[in-house]
C-alpha cells in the first residue's frame, strides 16, 4: 500500500463527521453513580469495606487492568482488538522476574526490561495487523498462543521463586503508597489523564477516532492509517509491560504460570463497560478507568460478602451486556438521525 498521503485538512479530523464527545460523558457519570451506590451498599453490609485495609488492595488490583485498558481503548477506538494482552503480560512478568532473581537488577532496569518486552510483543501484533491486512482478533488470538508458549518456555519450571522486593514501590506495603494511595494506582491515573488529553486535544489523538469511524475516509484526509494502527498496538504492549511490574509487586516472592491468565477478558470488560464502542470510532480512557474500578469493586464485594466467586463474573457479564446494548441503541439512533 502506498504511504503517500494528501495534505491533512485544517479542521480536526473526526469520525464520520462527528464532533468529539464532551469532557465527561453520560455513561461516565452513570458509572460514577453505580460505583458510589455499590460502595455505600458494601459499607453498610461490611463496615470494613471503606477502611484502608480494603480500599488499598482494591485500588492496587484496579491499576493493571485500567492501565492496559488505556491501550486497549485506543486499539478498540481504531476498530481493532487485542486478546493477547494476558499472555503478553505473562511473558513480560516472567522475563522481569527472572532478571530480578538471576541478575538482581535495580528497579529502573526491571521496569525498562518489562516495558521493552511488552513493547516488542505489541510491535509484532501491530505489524501483522497494520500491514498484514488480517483482522485483529485472528492475529491476536494466534499471537496469544504464541506468547503463552514463549512464556512457558521462559518459565522452565512451574514457578519463579525468591523474587526480591525490588518492585515494592508498586506493591501493597507501606513502600508502595503515598498519602495512603497506592503508587500503582496513582501512576495509572496519571497515564490515563495524559492519554485523555492526547486523544481529545491533539490531531494525532483525533486520528485514532477517524480511523475507527471510517478508515478509507481517514486515509483520504491524510491520516497515515497503518502507522497509527501500529502505534496503538505498540502503546498497548508498553503498558502491558508496566502492568506486569504491578502484578509482580502485588504478589509474594513467587511467580507462577497463571500470571496474566484471564486479564484480557477483564481489560476488555473494563473498556466496554466504560463506554468505548466495540465497533470503533468512539471511546474514553476515563470511562475505562471507571469501568476497571467497577469490575474490581464487584469482585472485591463478592469476596467480602462471602458469596461464590462465580457471581462476580455474572455481574460483570450483565454490565457488559447492558453497555453493549446501550451502544447499539445509540448507534441506531444516530443512523436514523443521519438517514
Amino acid at each position: 500500500m502506498s504511504t503517500q498521503t494528501l495534505q491533512p485538512p485544517a479542521a480536526p479530523v473526526t469520525p464520520r463527521g462527528r464532533v468529539l464527545p464532551s469532557p465527561v460523558t453520560g455513561q461516565e457519570l452513570i458509572l460514577v453513580g453505580v460505583i458510589a451506590v455499590l460502595w455505600v451498599a458494601l459499607a453498610l453490609t461490611t463496615p470494613a469495606f471503606l477502611t484502608a485495609g480494603s480500599l488499598q488492595p482494591l485500588l492496587v488490583a484496579t491499576a493493571p487492568i485500567a492501565l492496559v485498558g488505556v491501550g486497549m481503548t485506543i486499539v478498540i477506538i481504531t476498530g481493532g482488538i487485542d486478546v493477547s494482552v494476558g499472555a503478553a503480560m505473562m511473558v513480560s512478568s516472567v522475563i522481569t522476574a527472572k532478571a530480578l532473581v538471576e541478575q538482581e537488577v535495580a528497579l529502573p532496569v526491571a521496569v525498562l526490561l518489562a516495558v521493552a518486552a511488552g513493547g516488542l510483543l505489541g510491535l509484532l501484533n501491530g505489524l501483522l495487523i497494520a500491514y498484514g491486512r488480517v483482522h485483529a482478533i485472528i492475529i491476536t488470538f494466534g499471537t496469544a498462543n504464541l506468547f503463552l508458549f514463549l512464556g512457558l518456555q521462559i518459565f522452565g519450571s512451574r514457578t519463579v521463586n525468591g523474587i526480591p522486593a525490588t518492585l515494592a514501590f508498586f506493591g501493597r506495603g507501606q513502600e508502595g503508597r503515598t498519602l495512603g494511595l497506592p503508587h500503582a494506582f496513582l501512576i495509572t491515573v496519571a497515564i490515563t489523564a495524559a492519554a485523555w488529553w492526547y486523544l481529545r486535544h491533539t490531531a494525532g489523538g483525533r486520528h485514532f477516532f477517524a480511523i475507527g469511524g471510517d478508515p478509507h475516509a481517514a486515509r483520504l484526509a491524510g491520516v497515515r492509517v497503518q502507522r497509527r494502527v501500529l502505534l496503538a498496538y505498540v502503546v498497548t504492549g508498553l503498558l502491558v509491560g508496566l502492568a506486569a511490574c504491578f502484578l509482580i509487586a502485588q504478589g509474594t516472592s513467587t511467580l507462577d504460570q497463571s500470571v496474566g491468565s484471564g486479564k484480557e477478558l477483564a481489560v476488555i470488560a473494563a473498556v466496554v463497560i466504560g463506554g468505548t464502542s466495540i465497533m470503533g470510532g468512539r471511546g474514553s480512557v476515563l470511562g475505562t478507568l471507571l469501568g476497571a474500578l467497577l469490575v474490581q469493586t464487584v469482585t472485591s464485594g463478592v469476596t467480602q460478602l462471602g458469596w461464590k466467586s462465580q457471581l462476580s463474573d455474572l455481574f460483570v457479564g450483565v454490565f457488559i451486556i447492558v453497555a453493549v446494548g446501550a451502544d447499539l441503541l445509540r448507534a441506531r439512533a444516530r443512523a436514523r438521525r443521519t438517514s
